[in-house]
């Protein structure tokens, strides 16, 4: 495994809405160093499962830990070790990158020199160091979704969760969002990718867990999967959701 230390265990995780089961004992774990991909349709259980582990949501059973901190018990400790991309995040346009990442900064609690240094650092790196003085409803979406990863990334958490980061970016602005995710590998944080594209997985998973109806379908290693099946991860995506619809 990429690292020994586990930084995210979800066990038998169901969320219930009414008399709809929307997640139905979700487990998996997840390492620090590693890219871990939630696989599924549109509507599989995946955004509500990254609710439950980022807090927003309480699980109706099961359990789950976030950097060794129970997601129920310990909600203000999960979320001082993560950061979140939701899907379709937004901006405030009235506001500059510099303004709105410096805003989420003190939120966390970041100390003002922590948070210039920071600041800089994280904007060299995704490229936003000559915008950061420009009002952010100028920006193009890739632009946005970019600000939007500086401010998950502002406290320097150890667990990144992304759902669909590159959901209807440019090719360009795209390729740039995956060259930083596989960036966070190599600084040893644990990331967990939503996603439902399966040549992104391809490119950044090292294990993914397929989710169909609710439930994990498969999880393992991209490699082990396609030797045990003798199918490509798309084949093998498509075989176990239709089966789920069965």
């Amino acid at each position: 495994m990429p690292g020994h230390e586990v930084l995210v265990e979800a066990m038998d995780l169901h969320k219930q809405f009414r008399s709809f089961y929307a997640v139905r004992g979700v487990s998996f774990h997840c390492y620090a160093g590693e890219v871990f991909g939630l696989l599924g349709p549109n509507g599989a259980g995946k955004t509500t499962t990254i609710r439950m582990l980022t807090t927003v949501l309480r699980p109706t059973a099961g359990t789950a830990r976030v950097a060794g901190h129970d997601v129920v018990r310990e909600p203000a400790e999960v979320r001082r070790a993560i950061g979140v991309l939701p899907e379709n995040a937004g901006v405030y346009g009235r506001l500059t990158p510099r303004d709105l990442i410096r805003y989420f900064g003190r939120l966390y609690g970041v100390p003002a020199d922590a948070l210039d240094r920071r600041l800089r650092d994280i904007s060299e790196a995704l490229d936003l160091g000559p915008h950061l003085d420009r009002l952010t409803d100028t920006f193009s979406k890739g632009m946005k979704q970019k600000v939007n990863i500086a401010r998950a990334l502002i406290h320097n958490p150890r667990v990144v969760f992304l759902d669909e980061p590159t959901s209807g970016l440019d090719v360009l602005s795209a390729r740039s969002v995956r060259e930083f995710v596989l960036g966070f590998k190599q600084e040893g944080r644990c990331v967990i990718l939503s996603t439902h594209i399966m040549e992104e997985a391809e490119r950044l998973c090292d294990r993914v867990a397929i989710i169909a109806d609710g439930r994990v379908r498969a999880e393992g290693r991209l490699a082990d999967l396609k030797a045990r099946t003798g199918m490509g991860l798309e084949e093998i995506f498509v075989q176990l959701v239709e089966r789920a619809v069965v």
